[in-house]
């Protein structure tokens, strides 16, 4: 049965106060915090089990790379992928993303081939086209949302040309909290033979996984959602176009053998892994996993969607609060502006002082902010530790700013 009580205990930070009033942490969108048995597992790497991995036949060295290793079988797990060797650890999304961008991409497409993205995708998922586009020529192709947040798959599979070299689009938005039906494009697209990378920066965290039977060629997960550390996370990439990239990163462990005057790769993933990697981060986020599978992905998510549906309810109470994007298809992400209040910021401020966390700003993602007409939003964003009485923290300090700005 799902404890939400014994969950928060494990998690250290929140027990703590902010402005004198207990933390409630709604910026989990952001960067999740991290239980107890994450901490301690990273600091046990540290303490006991730290050296460099593959390189070394001595004891530390073989027990830090089990230890690292192991991570990509428990991440290929959690993602539903069958073959490990389809994992390649990152840094998080953002290089992920590059990866497939400087790899893959940046070798076949030429000036005026196109990549489709939605409108609402995080620039991590912006930036690295741009660069073709600057660079080589190639064309963006933008597909919007209505005002309600919903994308349209059809509306991405009519925007399909024969120039379209891939679609890159996220499985769920980070500032409307859409879960957007990305399988029905991946179908289409795979017909025409165009691959499709999903941002599943969002998505990884909230709901259960399959990528073997989602058929997505890339998908690109952050750890310190997942409750792991910042600098940990990994990108799912079908082996069928592993065969056809170059490696992004050149240095230690991605090769094979290296000569004056020629060098050979490495088998992947290891192809794609250069130089020392973040060793304890990839631990912490296998641990990460480890209580997020304990759990259960499908307990988690019935969770929030009763968190999802309470908030929707508390919030639509508020006759004075713009939420921006109400699908019926909507994760635990709240993004909002006040009527007559001052930025997002000043927002952000009053509510901190209630110890409620919230972000405030563009979230990364100009193009989506543009098109729903604002400059800046607050936005409240759930995770498994959260509780009603949070949603009712947050509302009671909504209503303190509403009445300072009115």
């Amino acid at each position: 049965m799902f404890d939400v009580d014994k969950i928060r205990a494990d998690f250290p930070i929140l027990s703590r106060e902010v402005n004198g009033k207990p933390l409630v942490y709604l910026d989990n969108g952001a960067s999740a915090q991290k239980p107890r048995a994450v901490i301690d597992a990273m600091t046990h790497a540290y303490e006991a089990e730290y050296a460099n991995v593959h390189r070394g036949l001595h004891h530390l060295s073989m027990v830090a790379t089990e230890a690292y290793e192991g991570v990509r079988g428990k991440i290929a797990r959690f993602l539903g992928v069958a073959d490990e060797r389809e994992i390649v650890f990152t840094s998080g999304a953002t290089e992920g993303i590059n990866l497939v961008s400087y790899g893959w991409a940046a070798p076949r497409l030429q000036a005026g081939d196109e990549i489709i993205l939605t409108i609402a995708e995080h620039h991590a998922n912006i930036v690295p086209w741009h660069f073709l586009r600057e660079r080589l020529g190639v064309k963006l192709v933008w597909v919007e949302t209505d005002m309600n947040g919903d994308l349209d798959p059809q509306a991405m599979i009519d925007a399909i040309t024969p120039r379209t070299r891939l679609i890159a689009m996220s499985h769920m938005s980070n500032v409307l909290g859409t879960v957007f039906d990305v399988k029905t494009v991946i179908d289409a697209a795979h017909a025409r033979d165009i691959p499709v990378l999903v941002d599943g920066s969002q998505a990884a965290v909230h709901m259960p996984l399959n990528l073997d039977a989602l058929g997505a060629d890339f998908y690109a997960i952050t750890g310190h959602k997942l409750y792991g550390p910042s600098g940990s996370g990994a990108i799912y990439i079908k082996s069928a176009r592993m065969a056809e990239m170059q490696p992004f990163l050149g240095g230690g462990d991605m090769i094979r053998e290296v000569h004056r005057d020629e060098i050979t790769w490495n088998d992947p993933p290891m192809k794609f892994e250069a130089g020392t990697p973040g060793i304890v981060q990839q631990i912490g986020l296998g641990v990460a996993l480890d209580y997020m599978s304990a759990v259960g992905m499908e307990a988690i998510a019935a969770h929030e969607a009763d968190l999802t549906q309470y908030a929707r309810t508390r919030l639509a109470g508020l006759n004075w609060l713009n939420v921006q994007g109400n699908s019926a298809h909507k994760g635990a992400i709240f993004s909002f502006t006040i009527d007559g209040a001052a930025h997002a910021h000043d927002i952000s401020t009053v509510l901190d002082k209630k110890g409620v966390a919230v972000r405030a700003g563009h979230h990364c993602a100009q193009p989506l902010m543009e098109h729903m007409g604002v400059t800046a939003t607050c936005r409240a964003s759930f995770a498994m530790y959260n509780t009603r009485a949070e949603v009712d923290a947050l509302v009671e300090a909504l209503e303190l700013c509403h009445d300072l700005f009115a």
